[in-house]
């Protein structure tokens, strides 16, 4: 009963949104202040429905209600409960209904928090979301219906896909979906100020939270699916470049831009147009990712589904959405003239560089991404794309973006001199090719990009350390430490952001070009070294049982070479899911502050050895360390008081004393 209740509530969600799409946007074009009205409390009902909806289909996962052929597919008896759980969003069906429900959370929060907006601004914000949201209903109800019964019910699922059953995987998903889908109300804010036509400093400021929300978001689900490709799949690596890899990370370096140009048109009312067309990229990426996933075009542990008739459907929301869009970019490009004029050298020019540098990034990881693609349909040729390519492709413009981001951050706005935001940062600079030499002296014969990127990377950081301290003003030491306890919480999350980037450069540039590596047969009881540390193969068990699988686990000690004293005992598995008929890999991993040891278990051998494969990593967690302050940084940001939803818009309608409103 339940499960048709939610049927029930997802049917009545997708009428609710097709009527929020509508008559909301009829009141705003006549005037109609009822009209516009009812676009909150629909966005409110339509958000209601679909978490009934979500909610009804959670509890057929959690009971095992094997009636339903999602749960079949997805779910197993024996299967933890965070992996019932899970399994919800671990699929084609279910993660859609997740996207939808976030889609609506992010319209009703609009209708909440969105109090200060003007009205006709709001309704059509609320309208266009309710558009996007109309367009994943019908996909879910007419391709997609997670809902489906069986008619013969069997006594048990077929489970969860293994690579699945991780907490990594857990969190990833709905982390990632909130950044995806957070792009959308920046897109809905575009689109609404183009039919308004107009675009001005209050705008920037109400479209800027939105965006760091969902850049946030993103961060942090990238952030975890690499973690998880690192400890889990038992290659080594935490980046791919996996055409689902390369689909998360397009909108975040197109978020990252918009967040920039956003502050140019609150602070100075220029690069309007750049703005709006950023807000409608960066969705459209998005959905660019979404077709990825799910239109069976590539084969992909990330894949959900591989139905070519759901990524037709896909490609026409993508042409609806962005072709009506980029149409209504183009027919209202003269109502975003820009006001504020600025010098070659100054903050926004920096802003503009750093803009230009996220967007080409974006089209070369776009390209290389479907190319293979492009080349199948239209030379017939079976071509691959992979990490060389994209590494040597990107590698450069991240190395000048990492390089211009301190001096972008110091120059003031609208006319500046190079000479004098150099001169703060000489010290910066010392450090960074000090530090970057010694690196290059240490580890001479490695490749030459890994100290160049230590060096920038250690620029960044002390960059944004000297521009945070320039905001104390002069004055003795004491009251600088005072007025910069006092600092905007945005000055802090830039700082922090910025540094946190750095972070992630150096825990990459270390790891790829200092990691050691050691593939060998090893012998039980009989150790070798690897770098600093001895490793000795002390005992496999070939009968370890887990809650829904079966495992060969080693013991691995590892020991100081020198000393002799023992670090750790790794576990490293192989475990096969009877159910699904699925082998995972799961490394041992000994974590460190400044390295990793990682140890995988490979087959056995005729003589008696076991394959074992080694890699100290130097500084791996520090990319993720990066990610997480990265993240702390966005949080800092969005909780300054002067960045929330229409904050700016209550300023402007304070009228100065003494002078009546019109």
């Amino acid at each position: 009963m339940i499960v048709e209740l939610g049927h029930f509530a997802l049917i009545l969600a997708f009428m609710v949104a097709i009527f929020q799409m509508i008559v909301p946007m009829i009141g705003a074009a006549r005037g109609q202040a009822a009209w516009m009205a009812v676009a909150e409390p629909a966005a409110t009902l339509q958000f209601v429905l679909t978490a009934f909806s979500f909610g009804a289909l959670t509890y057929a996962f959690v009971t095992s209600d094997f009636s339903l052929n999602l749960v079949v597919a997805n779910s197993h008896t024996l299967k933890p409960m965070l992996y019932k759980i899970s399994g919800v969003w671990g699929n084609h069906e279910g993660s859609l209904l997740l996207w939808v429900l976030i889609l609506t959370l992010f319209g009703a929060c609009a209708a909440w928090f969105g109090s200060n907006l003007p009205p006709t601004l709001k309704a059509r914000v609320l309208a266009v979301q309710s558009a996007v949201s109309v367009a994943f209903f019908a996909f879910i109800l007419f391709t997609s219906n997670p809902f489906l019964r069986l008619e013969f019910p069997p006594f048990d699922g077929r489970d969860l896909n293994p690579l699945l059953q991780d907490p990594g995987l857990a969190f990833h998903p709905p982390f990632l979906y909130l950044g995806y889908v957070g792009l959308s109300m920046a897109f809905s804010f575009a689109v609404a100020a183009l039919i308004e036509g107009r675009v001005d400093a209050a705008w920037g400021r109400w479209v800027r939270p939105w965006t760091l929300a969902a850049w946030l978001f993103l961060t942090v689900g990238i952030g975890l699916g690499s973690w998880w490709a690192y400890y889990e799949l038992g290659w080594g690596g935490f980046w791919f470049w996996d055409p689902v890899e390369n689909a998360s990370l397009m909108p975040w370096l197109i978020a990252a831009a918009l967040l920039h140009s956003a502050i140019v048109v609150e602070k100075r009312e220029a690069l309007k147009s750049w703005t709006i067309l950023l807000a409608i990229l960066a969705f459209g990426f998005s959905l660019i990712g979404t077709f990825i996933v799910r239109s069976g075009i590539i084969t992909s542990v990330h894949a959900f589904a591989n139905d070519p008739e759901r990524g037709v459907f896909i490609l026409l929301i993508l042409g609806v959405f962005m072709g009506g869009s980029l149409l209504l970019f183009a027919l209202r490009a003269s109502a975003m003239e820009a006001k504020g004029v600025f010098g070659l050298v100054s903050r926004e020019s920096g802003l503009v560089v750093n803009n230009l540098l996220l967007a080409v990034s974006t089209f070369v990881v776009f390209i290389g991404t479907i190319w293979p693609l492009l080349a199948e349909m239209f030379f017939d040729r079976t071509l691959s794309v992979g990490a060389p390519f994209f590494n040597a492709a990107v590698t450069p413009f991240a190395f000048a973006l990492a390089a211009v981001l301190p001096i972008g951050a110091m120059l003031p706005w609208k006319r500046a001199r190079i000479g004098r935001a150099l001169k703060a940062l000489v010290p910066a600079m010392i450090l960074a090719i000090s530090v970057g030499l010694l690196a290059f002296t240490i580890f001479t014969g490695h490749s030459v990009l890994a100290p160049i990127g230590v060096a920038l990377s250690v620029w960044l950081v002390a960059g944004a350390l000297v521009d945070l301290w320039s905001r104390t003003g002069r004055g003795s030491v004491g009251n600088r430490m005072a007025r910069l306890t006092r600092l905007p919480r945005a000055d802090w999350g830039k700082t922090l952001a910025h540094a946190g980037v750095g972070i992630t450069l150096f825990g990459i540039a270390t790891l790829t070009g200092y990691q050691r590596e050691d593939i060998r047969v090893a012998q039980i009881g009989e150790p070798y070294i690897v770098g600093a540390y001895e490793i000795e193969l002390q005992g496999v068990d070939e009968n370890v049982r887990g809650p829904n699988y079966l495992s060969t686990m080693a013991s691995v000690a590892v020991r100081e070479a020198e000393s002799g004293r023992l670090i750790s005992v790794l576990n490293p598995e192989r475990r096969i899911y009877p159910v699904a008929g699925m082998p995972t890999t799961e490394a041992g991993i000994n974590n460190g502050f400044t390295r990793d040891v990682y140890v995988t278990l490979g087959d056995p051998q005729d003589n008696g050895g076991w394959a074992l494969r080694t890699w100290i990593k130097p500084f791996a967690n520090w990319i993720w360390g990066g990610t997480i302050i990265m993240a702390i940084g966005g949080l800092f940001s969005l909780s300054d008081r002067r960045y929330r939803v229409a904050a700016g818009a209550a300023k402007q309608r304070v009228e100065p004393k003494g002078v009546p409103a019109e």
